[in-house]
């Protein structure tokens, strides 16, 4: 009888649209005004304690467990929560467990070869064939998420201002669009950094493929450990959020070490416009060691480390749109996701591209570009924004 009184009280005010809940007991309750069009089934309690110890972290593998099924958007459900104020997203009283973490070589090796180093075969199936695993960039409403991604590269690109014959270093260069698109087409002297070895091999053969060996290499080594290298312009795109808080001071110094003087930077990633923050859940079961810094979090350590900030911008409603986009792509390869891996991991997964979705529509987190000098800002970009977009 405690136990349902607890969950009334927290799907009750966790939540501003209304919703239908059955519980282990085949008792089915309505909280909030109007005709609901998503519906809770728990099929068994929850502990009250892992519930107050993190409370997103509890639901999340209560979810992955088939312990609640949810009849409905789960973009929307999580959507309301962080529309509601009173919702466990915010209260402290459900959040009295969080991780820590350190980020060594050894520790950074392994947090990213547990996310990426899945297999290339599993990405290809919701990714577009640029194999960008990444924010896209939407500048028509009609644009299909390969040409977004192709898009955003460009973007990125043209930011730089970037001349022929000059040099560009990507720090998590993935599978290597933008580095390759920077050398085919801009004719630039690529190099891409990366810890999987899956995408390692992966660029190496389309380097091969495209024949660029004389102009692009990529490298399966640690940012951290280039300490004889500089390059005119530095990009990172979804890198920063893998550093952690207490390294990310050392990652703008060494975005700064690897710039020659006067050089430019484009560094991409997810922010939050409040302070920074990590999720359980997703730092267990998603990205290990994962932490979302605050947008002035990262202003200071890029004038920290002896930078100039040119130029900002904020994608937030073009990552909700790309992630939605990857979670119906991977709907529609769902049954061969849970063929290659199992069930428990496609619920993972959905609940993850869906989880994150809401999280941008809600603003609670925003993708931001930081166009970054090293030297007073600007000097070696036009003096107005329309280079762009030309």
């Amino acid at each position: 009888m405690l136990e349902k009184t607890f969950y009334k009280e927290l799907l009750k005010n966790s939540f501003n649209i209304p919703l239908k809940v059955t519980y282990w007991d085949q008792k089915t309750e309505q909280y909030g005004t109007g005709d609901p069009d998503i519906h809770i089934t728990i099929h068994k309690p929850i502990p009250i304690k892992s519930i107050m110890n993190n409370a997103s972290l509890a639901l999340g593998e209560a979810y992955m467990n088939k312990t609640i099924e949810i009849d409905g958007s789960i973009e929307k459900l999580i959507l309301a929560a962080y529309q509601s104020r009173n919702s466990f997203l915010y209260n402290k009283k459900f959040k009295q467990f969080m991780p820590t973490h350190t980020h060594s070589k050894n520790d950074e090796e392994e947090f990213v070869q547990d996310h990426y180093d899945i297999g290339n075969d599993f990405y290809k199936l919701w990714l577009d064939d640029t194999m960008t695993y990444s924010c896209a960039y939407f500048e028509k409403p009609d644009d299909t998420l390969k040409q977004a991604q192709l898009n955003k590269v460009h973007h990125i690109l043209k930011k730089l201002n970037p001349q022929p014959g000059k040099t560009l270093v990507d720090i998590g260069c993935g599978w290597g669009t933008l580095m390759l698109t920077a050398a085919q087409e801009y004719h630039l002297k690529v190099t891409g950094i990366t810890l999987s070895e899956e995408q390692y091999e992966y660029v190496v053969q389309k380097i091969k493929d495209l024949k660029l060996t004389d102009c692009a290499e990529v490298k399966l080594v640690d940012y951290r450990e280039i300490k004889d290298q500089k390059w005119d312009y530095v990009v990172s795109v979804g890198m920063f959020e893998h550093v952690g808080h207490e390294d990310l001071p050392e990652y703008f110094r060494d975005v700064a070490q690897m710039l020659v003087d006067g050089g430019t930077a484009l560094i991409h990633g997810i922010t939050r416009q409040g302070s920074g923050a990590l999720n359980a859940w997703i730092d267990k079961w998603i990205f290990p060691g994962g932490y979302i810094p605050g947008l002035t979090e990262n202003i200071d350590n890029i004038l920290n480390a002896g930078l100039q900030l040119s130029d900002m911008e904020m994608l937030r409603r073009h990552y909700q749109r790309t992630l939605e986009i990857w979670e119906q792509n991977f709907q529609a390869h769902r049954a061969e996701v849970t063929q290659m891996m199992d069930e428990r991991f496609s619920r993972m997964w959905e609940l993850y591209l869906q989880a994150c979705a809401a999280s941008f529509a809600s603003g609670n987190i925003d993708v931001v570009q930081y166009l970054i000098s090293k030297g007073p800002s600007g000097t070696n970009l036009p003096m107005t924004r329309d280079y762009v977009y030309r």
